[in-house]
C-alpha cells in the first residue's frame, strides 16, 4: 500500500504539528495523521457531552479533512484492490462524522473511532524492515 508523501504532509500540515511533519518519514505521517483524527474525535465527543456544539463542529470538521487527506493520499497503483476497499471505508467514516455533527450522535463518533483504531493498528505492526525499505517515486512514498 503506498501514499503520496506530498499530499499526506499537507494534509498532517493542517493539524499543526509543522515541526514532527517536517522530519517524518511517509509511515511515520500516516500514523501522526491517524492520532490527529483520534485525537478530534476524542476532543468532538468531549465537546458533544457539553453542549459545545460549535467546537465540536470544529473538531469534527478537522477529523473529515484528515480523513479526506488519508484518504487522497491512496495511491492505487500499488494495490488497487486494497487501496479502493480504504476508499471506501473512509468516505464511509466521513459519511458517519457527517450524520454525528448534524446528530450529535457520540455512538457514531465511537464507531470511526473504532475503525481508525483497527487501521492504526494494523499500520503500526508493519514490520521495521517494511518500513525502512519505503522507496519514493515520482513524488509518491510507495510502502
Amino acid at each position: 500500500m503506498s501514499y503520496s508523501a506530498g499530499r499526506v504532509s499537507q494534509a498532517y500540515a493542517s493539524v499543526g504539528t509543522h515541526s514532527q511533519v517536517e522530519a517524518a518519514s511517509p509511515h511515520r505521517l500516516i500514523q501522526l495523521l491517524m492520532d490527529g483524527a483520534l485525537d478530534r474525535l476524542a476532543l468532538a465527543r468531549g465537546q458533544i457531552q457539553r453542549g459545545e456544539i460549535s467546537l465540536k463542529a470544529n473538531s469534527i470538521s478537522r477529523t473529515m479533512s484528515i480523513i479526506d487527506g488519508l484518504r487522497l493520499s491512496l495511491d492505487h497503483s500499488v494495490d488497487s484492490s486494497l487501496s479502493e476497499n480504504l476508499e471506501g471505508l473512509y468516505d464511509y467514516m466521513n459519511r458517519r462524522l457527517l450524520l454525528a455533527n448534524v446528530k450529535n450522535d457520540t455512538e457514531a463518533l465511537d464507531e470511526v473511532s473504532g475503525l481508525l483504531r483497527e487501521l492504526k493498528e494494523a499500520w503500526d505492526a508493519i514490520p521495521d524492515p517494511t518500513r525502512e525499505s519505503t522507496a519514493y517515486s515520482a513524488g509518491e512514498a510507495v510502502v
